[in-house]
């Protein structure tokens, strides 16, 4: 697995825009003047969850959900739920089709950038009062949060933070890690230069998924690529441009290779080949499996690099219950039941899939570890990608360009311009 396959895995899969545009005309938007707050979500009702649930999971969440499914059946002996494991790859297009047929399931997990679309699509309920929304990371909470109304719930997260090579950073005379933008390329450099490392850093030239490496370098320069409103894009800017030079210097001087060879970072930090690299905490597992016994002491993590401030990408999964779902009040009880402290953690016990409530961190099974220390302090800054239905369009587009950049040596100016003009011609959505 590379260091930037989980993203995509994650948050990144989805219909070609011309598919896409077809079924928002297919299944129709709000009119302009029905934009804004939704109506209050109806009221829960009181009592034990009773009959059948539809449940959509992907990838391993889907595998896994069955067994910690049992404590809400257990206290809810008169519900059935079915669990339908979805891949990644096919789960956007598996959605959106079963929206257009009405055949969406009770509950399901639901990408972060997909919120926008599907509420776009009306497929969504918002969320009743019943459950409590005021201990999700506050990224966390905004990515579910569509035109001032809540969706659904977060479910967990994920954030990236830098791995090194902690040894290596000490045989090449560092024994801090960098906390700026400066302070990092000297670390690929020294590694480089007095660690005997390829190259510096394993950073993303390019290609699906590469927006969500560039993103908080623009939100840590102060830039965006919304406005404040979610209704126009921005990616002209100063500050973004930049930050996306900031990111390009990375290749025009020899620190980060612009071909890598795809699923080796793995193996390419252990030997020291490539001893920096980008990620979520999923790969701590992946890299110590690699290392083997004892390397779990050799690598460090550290929170992203400030420029203004330290932003990161705050990615992960959120829970929906989609409209037309024929045991309402038994969905939301589900929702409320996997929105609880104890339940989040017994899951990241599960899947070490991090737990969404803030709560959920002040378990010693969480906070014991110092790596995921660095990962929750980064929580506390981590950012939602832009919640627009349009979003995945526009996304893929600011991918091309950026491998222009990295490849080609495009200008950050001219390929923002072009992203622009074509986040333009895409719309909002809205």
């Amino acid at each position: 697995m590379s260091s930037f396959a989980r993203p995509t895995r994650r948050t990144v899969t989805g219909l070609g825009a011309a598919a896409a545009l077809g079924l928002l005309a297919a299944c129709g938007r709000p009119d302009e003047t029905e934009s804004g707050p939704a109506a209050p979500a109806e009221p829960i009702a009181e009592g034990a969850a009773t009959g059948s649930l539809t449940v959509w999971a992907m990838g391993a969440e889907g595998e896994k959900l069955p067994e910690l499914l049992k404590g809400f059946q257990e206290q809810n002996p008169d519900v059935t739920v079915e669990v339908t494991p979805v891949p990644w790859d096919s789960a956007h297009d598996k959605f959106t089709s079963a929206i257009a047929a009405g055949t969406a399931p009770d509950v399901a997990q639901v990408g972060s950038t997909w919120m926008a679309e599907f509420v776009g699509l009306n497929a969504l309920e918002s969320t009743p009062e019943e459950v409590a929304t005021d201990d999700y990371f506050p990224g966390a909470l905004e990515s579910v949060t569509v035109d001032g109304t809540v969706y659904g719930v977060p479910w967990y997260v994920e954030t990236r933070v830098v791995y090194y090579r902690k040894d290596l950073a000490e045989k090449a005379g560092i024994t801090e890690p960098p906390t700026d933008w400066e302070g990092l390329v000297a670390l690929a450099q020294a590694l480089q230069e007095k660690a005997d490392a390829e190259w510096g850093i394993s950073l993303q030239p390019g290609g699906t998924g590469s927006w969500q490496s560039v993103m908080p370098l623009i939100w840590s320069n102060g830039g965006n690529v919304v406005d404040e409103a979610s209704t126009e894009f921005t990616f002209e800017s100063g500050q973004n441009e930049e930050a996306l030079a900031y990111y390009q210097s990375y290749f025009t001087d020899g620190l980060a290779d612009p071909a890598p060879a795809d699923g080796t970072t793995e193996q390419d930090f252990v030997s020291g080949r490539v001893p920096m690299f980008i990620s979520g905490p999923w790969m701590m597992s992946a890299v110590e499996s690699v290392g083997g016994e004892g390397f779990a002491g050799k690598y460090g993590v550290f929170t992203m690099p400030v420029k203004e401030t330290s932003s990161s990408f705050l990615g992960g999964a959120n829970l929906g219950v989609f409209q037309g779902t024929k045991n309402r009040d038994a969905a939301w009880k589900l929702v409320q039941y996997l929105s609880t402290p104890e339940v989040q953690v017994e899951w990241f016990g599960m899947s070490t899939d991090l737990p969404a409530l803030q709560q959920g961190w002040e378990d010693e099974t969480v906070a014991s570890n110092e790596k995921f220390e660095v990962f929750r302090a980064q929580l506390d800054t981590a950012l939602a990608p832009p919640v627009v239905a349009t979003w995945e369009q526009v996304a893929a587009s600011f991918d091309a360009q950026i491998e222009k950049v990295c490849k080609d040596d495009l200008a950050p100016a001219d390929a923002l311009a072009a992203t622009q003009s074509e986040a333009q011609g895409i719309g909002t959505g809205a």
